[in-house]
């Protein structure tokens, strides 16, 4: 999404669920009830719309609708609405992955090996409300894409605000990873976790199970457990989290078949790894961006206060435009539903060339350098091997 798209400064919903999906864009035809739109390399293409794809590696942005004349109807805003109708991106295969989704990490529950540098100035580790409180909030927002973990030990509450939602299963998409600790101890483990976190949410399927971190010499035989447990239904979609270009190459070398569709890893201007992004695309990998606000530790930078007060935006939503429009997952999360909701508002404003060009630049050396340390740390947390470096790999593509 790029500065040839006319983003409409009004969102309200129109009656036709395919043209909600579009309402936020100016210029984009209203008269087909088929209309599908994307972006590839940067331009819009679908009915009516010209636009050249520059490789078949570039991301693509769907604007078709999910959302029901039901949802239209309930507590209708249009910052609601225009999350209802988020961008849709599809993965290998077709699968339609929402743009925007709610993270649950440190939301009514905070793990006790929890990496301090994930803490932030803006919303205390301690929590404060349950996560049954913060994700009804966040359904009721909007958000459809709930990002999920085992180790955010917090899925049945998250469970609980589903049921209590109204909202039916096949308007989600939900999110879990394996932890570590369960990946190393091998299939039967990774098998009884899936279950565990199928009942703890309420279905018999999540669209999508990721490895959290790449465990030394464990991580890719429970990679092949996803793919056996990919072919029996219970989960859609497989992926990886916090993966280097190495890591992933290690899995291909080891003879996995279903190749992951999706790498989640830490996206925001502060640490842009652009050669193991560019990396991962070319494989056909989408990208989802956790910490895409930094946990508010970026708040008061210079430049995000100014692109900001161009647009008449919050430096939250700049980070989060940044990422949609470079067509990354988008995964903000707060335990205060003022700041879902805002941080939902990306859709009816544009960041030009020069702007993100200028976000494109923040990171800097000591970024990628906090990040490797990060990843030593972490690929062996809570195994048997916790605290030592032992199979860890010390040279991996930082930037």
């Amino acid at each position: 999404l790029h500065s040839s798209m006319k983003i409409a400064k009004s969102t309200a919903l129109l009656a036709s669920t395919t043209i909600a999906r579009a309402s936020v864009f100016n210029n984009l035809p209203t008269a087909s009830s088929s209309l599908t739109a994307a972006f590839v390399g940067g331009s819009l293409i679908g009915d009516n719309l010209s636009g050249s794809a520059s490789s078949a590696a570039s991301p693509r942005v769907s604007f078709k609708s999910t959302s029901t004349s039901t949802e239209r109807a309930m507590s209708s805003s249009p910052a609601r609405d225009a999350l209802l109708s988020c961008p849709m991106i599809p993965l290998r295969d077709g699968t339609a992955h929402p743009s925007v989704g709610f993270g649950t990490y440190k939301v009514g529950f905070v793990p006790a090996s929890a990496s301090s540098a994930a803490a932030g100035p803006l919303e205390s580790d301690k929590p404060q409300r349950t996560a049954e409180e913060c994700v009804t909030d966040a359904l009721d927002a909007g958000y459809r894409f709930l990002e999920c973990a085992e180790f955010y030990g917090n899925e049945r509450e998250v469970g609980k605000a589903i049921a209590a939602s109204g909202v039916s299963r096949d308007e989600l998409f939900l999110c879990s990873k394996v932890w570590t600790t369960t990946i190393e101890k091998g299939d039967g483990a990774v098998r009884a976790q899936l279950e565990r976190t199928l009942s703890d949410l309420g279905t018999d399927y999540v669209d999508l199970y990721l490895i959290h971190w790449p465990v030394p010499g464990k991580h890719v035989e429970a990679y092949k457990t996803l793919e056996r447990l990919k072919a029996e239904g219970k989960v859609r979609n497989i992926g990886v989290s916090n993966y280097a270009v190495e890591d992933y190459k290690e899995l291909i070398e080891g003879g996995v078949t279903d190749r992951p569709v999706v790498n989640q890893i830490e996206i925001n201007p502060f640490l842009y790894r652009k050669n193991t992004i560019d990396y991962f695309r070319g494989e056909g990998v989408v990208l989802q961006s956790y910490r895409s606000l930094r946990d508010g530790k970026a708040m008061d930078h210079p430049s995000l206060a100014r692109i900001g007060r161009a647009h008449g935006k919050s430096p939250a939503q700049v980070l989060g435009r940044w990422c949609v429009q470079h067509g990354f997952v988008y995964i903000p999360k707060s335990v205060r539903r003022e700041r879902m909701v805002e941080n939902g508002g990306v859709f009816d404003f544009e960041l030009s060339d020069g702007e993100m060009e200028e976000l494109d630049g923040l990171t800097d050396g000591p970024a990628f350098e906090a990040f490797e340390a990060l990843y030593r740390k972490c690929v062996n947390r809570d195994t048997t091997k916790d605290g030592t470096m032992e199979g860890v790999k010390m040279s991996i593509t930082r930037d």
